[in-house]
């Protein structure tokens, strides 16, 4: 079985990117990491970050987008700039509130992602969502997440953020034995119940369980690396994120 590689969610280190996009790539590329995921361009256009990464040898795992992103004719424009970009993975960050108020408000958002992930596909991209905490707070008898991926078509790509979904309560391993071949990208986040800073391997993820059912049935391209606590400068944390994952054989 091919490795899956390891990018980063850049988000974990945006205040660096912000002061020098450049330097924060190349030291991303010099630890190691695969590729990258955005989360914004800090100004930069799409050909110009992609000259950035081919020069560094890194991939574009995915990017980060509002929901916005992902309708009408804004669909298109972000189709086009991700085609230059070289990136085929569009995930929504997370819905606006608007969209969580309801099962029904779910639904209807699945659906939205239904019409995107089939217009996309025509360009071989796929769509996703990335969970945050608020898809593990029951709706009237069911937890939001499953509202939408029960209304989600399979192509639609359930980004399983770990640390976020056991800060909701829910036990990452669960969400991916119970939708397996749909977590095509994964975001790999340590959570510590004790509310400690901490990075992958030093919290409560059962980090062997998450990899053995992304290498089997969770049909996982990616993994990616998002750290939002920080107990050393973002950069050695996600440097350290990388030497852990690497002593569990990724």
């Amino acid at each position: 079985m091919a490795k899956i590689p390891i990018a980063l969610q850049l988000y974990s280190v945006r205040e660096d990117c912000a002061r020098d996009l450049p330097g924060t790539l190349q030291a991303v590329a010099a630890m190691g990491y695969a590729g990258v995921e955005f989360a914004g361009y800090h100004g930069r256009d799409a050909a110009e970050l992609r000259r950035m990464l081919d020069d560094l040898g890194l991939k574009v795992a995915g990017t980060h987008l509002h929901v916005d992103a992902l309708v009408g004719d804004e669909l298109e424009r972000t189709i086009e700039f991700n085609r230059a970009l070289g990136n085929t993975f569009l995930i929504c960050a997370g819905l606006p509130k608007e969209r969580c108020t309801s099962r029904a408000a779910y639904r209807e958002a699945a659906g939205l992602f239904n019409q995107a992930a089939e217009r996309a596909a025509a360009a071989d991209m796929r769509v996703g969502f990335h969970n945050h905490m608020r898809e593990f707070e029951p709706l009237d008898g069911e937890l939001p997440w499953d509202t939408f991926f029960g209304a989600a078509k399979p192509q639609v790509v359930m980004q399983v953020d770990t640390g976020n979904a056991l800060a909701g309560g829910q036990e990452p391993v669960e969400l991916l034995e119970r939708y397996p071949g749909r977590a095509t990208t994964v975001h790999l986040k340590e959570h510590a119940g004790d509310g400690r800073a901490v990075v992958i391997g030093e919290g409560d993820v059962r980090w062997n369980d998450v990899f053995r059912l992304c290498e089997t049935t969770g049909g996982t391209q990616w993994y990616i690396v998002e750290q939002e606590s920080y107990a050393h400068p973002p950069l050695e944390c996600v440097r350290m994120c990388l030497d852990n994952l690497r002593k569990m054989g990724k």
